[in-house]
């Protein structure tokens, strides 16, 4: 494949329909960042998928953007840190992370919000060994994990 070929998508981005055209190798960080506005993905790693702070949902399972091609998005349901509140209304887990302080910077918080909602929607009363485990591939530099494991905690109704 040339690198001047480019790829026409079509995809679900935040329950919106989203198209495309992009050059092949063109990331899904790059992508959903620079040409769709998705402002909460970040790059902490310059793309090697170690710092976690580029995740998003595709078709509700958490993934590194900065490892994925923007062609593979193409007719994937994507969910960023846009996507969670609804208009005014806090997505619960973004009320439980502001309520119990569990974010600092915020450099980490869209990622860790949403691998906490994959972890969720496949797992809704987890451990909190499970809860560490689900954010073990999302770094935070200023927490130390607790408040975010007791902000999960708190949405999955477990002590």
């Amino acid at each position: 494949m040339e690198a001047s070929t480019t790829i026409e998508l079509a995809f679900s981005l935040n329950g919106a329909p989203a198209h495309g055209v992009v050059p092949a190798g063109r990331t899904a960080y790059e992508y959903l960042r620079d040409d769709c506005g998705m402002t909460s993905i970040h790059n902490a790693c310059d793309g090697i998928g170690m710092c976690g702070a580029c995740t998003i949902l595709v078709d509700g399972r958490a993934a590194c953007a900065c490892l994925l091609l923007a062609a593979e998005l193409d007719g994937a349901t994507v969910e960023t840190a846009e996507g969670l509140a609804d208009g005014p209304r806090l997505h619960p887990l973004q009320r439980a992370f502001v309520e119990l302080g569990a974010l600092q910077c915020g450099y980490c918080t869209p990622a860790m919000l949403l691998a906490a909602k994959a972890l969720l929607a496949e797992h809704p009363h987890p451990t909190r060994a499970e809860i560490a485990h689900a954010l073990v591939g999302n770094l935070c530099r200023c927490t130390g994990y607790a408040k975010i494991i007791d902000a999960i905690a708190a949405v999955a109704d477990i002590p």
